[in-house]
């Protein structure tokens, strides 16, 4: 396993082979990407460095990633640490880069060599509008705990974007998607999984650009490396109900990765290893294949243990740049209303999902919007908060 100081990309919209979410052609999106990439100036952080540091961002994510990682390790009891010589006498001696618990703060959290994210026109076939405002967004799905902590920097000012909305979505340990119901995506006879918000949720950044969120490991599926997707939504107005609606102009999206001998050590575990879908290494995936091609970009987060072994759970974090004077329209492929799940039939991709909850499938106003924004009801968003966030 390596614990290397890299960080996370920008843009990748979804898959390793051309067809990776059965029905979705990725050829489209992969040219997007590469001719974004080979236009832009800055395709990393690096420049942001001194003035980063300069304006005590620096010391401030040291500060406040030690303060999470240490809050993680005591919620789960976590307190004893690894000795750095002896991991290091290990699988690490070739490298050096091993990170462990006990590893300095200020050594563990340094740095800015991150990719740029990029506006795109799609997000991929398994985007839904609508989710829930909210830090954890685990309720009932089992895996390897994960907490995580995102950076957001203004790529041509090397300022934090602040009170902007970060989204967040992945598969869950065995390559399912909650909230799509599509051939290809786990038993796609169960309709019930429409009405799915786990690991799905969004957070607003704060004075430093940060947004944190409990999660657990995704999961692999056929065609595709071990990713989470990213949005970023910029004036958004988050409702009485927690959530921003499914009017939702975004945005920068892109896809974040692990490194490999991580990942082949969670697949190894409970219950990844349940999982009977087709395993894409790395190596093998187009989109990440795309970004690794253009120099500077490394599309991968940096991470540590969180106690002795990797079933205790990992922290991760990284920091990617944007260009905040960019904003496009989103086309989920299905939304989130009070009454449940509903496909949107002119996404290109998501799968079916039946007829929403009126009948009717709304024009402009989705049914329970409020100036043309669709609305699950505040006593719903309660519920589904308290009901599904899971105690450690």
């Amino acid at each position: 396993m390596r614990f290397a100081p890299s960080v996370i990309s920008g843009l990748a919209l979804l898959a390793s082979s051309v067809i990776a979410h059965p029905g979705h052609d990725l050829t489209q999106e992969i040219k997007e990407r590469r001719e974004y990439l080979g236009s832009v100036k800055r395709t990393n952080l690096d420049h942001c460095a001194d003035k980063l540091k300069a304006r005590g961002v620096h010391k401030r994510n040291v500060e406040r990633r030690t303060a999470l990682l240490d809050k993680a390790r005591a919620k789960r009891g976590l307190n004893k640490k690894r000795d750095l010589d002896s991991v290091l006498a290990t699988d690490h001696n070739a490298t050096n880069l091993g990170y462990t618990p006990n590893t300095d703060a200020a050594t563990l959290f340094t740095g800015y060599n991150s990719c740029l994210l990029t506006p795109e026109v799609t997000q991929g076939p398994y985007y839904v509008g609508g989710e829930y405002v909210r830090e954890n967004i685990i309720e009932d799905q089992t895996g390897l705990d994960t907490i995580l902590d995102y950076q957001v920097i203004d790529v041509n000012t090397c300022e934090p974007v602040s009170n902007v909305y970060l989204e967040m979505w992945h598969c869950n340990a065995t390559g399912v998607y909650g909230g799509i119901i599509a051939s290809g995506n786990g038993d796609s006879s169960d309709e019930t999984n429409m009405n799915n918000t786990w690991l799905r949720g969004i957070q607003k950044t704060d004075s430093d650009g940060v947004a944190q969120f409990e999660s657990v490991f995704p999961g692999h599926y056929t065609g595709r490396a071990t990713h989470i997707h990213i949005m970023i939504h910029q004036n958004a107005v988050l409702l009485a109900n927690q959530t921003l609606g499914n009017n939702v102009s975004a945005s920068h999206v892109g896809q974040a990765f692990f490194d490999q001998n991580l990942i082949t050590a969670v697949e190894l575990t409970e219950p990844y290893n349940t999982n009977t879908q087709e395993f894409t290494d790395n190596s093998d995936d187009s989109i990440l294949g795309e970004e690794v091609a253009t120099d500077g970009v490394d599309p991968f987060f940096e991470y540590t243990y969180l106690g002795e072994d990797i079933t205790d759970g990992i922290f991760a974090w990284v920091a990617f740049g944007i260009n905040a004077t960019e904003s496009q329209s989103v086309t989920p492929a299905a939304f989130y209303y009070k009454e449940g799940g509903v496909a949107n039939p002119n996404s290109g991709g998501g799968g079916p999902g039946g007829s929403p909850p009126n009948g009717t499938f709304p024009s402009g106003v989705p049914s329970g919007a409020v100036n043309g924004t669709a609305v699950p009801t505040a006593s719903s968003s309660a519920s589904a908060n308290s009901k599904f966030k899971r105690q450690h």
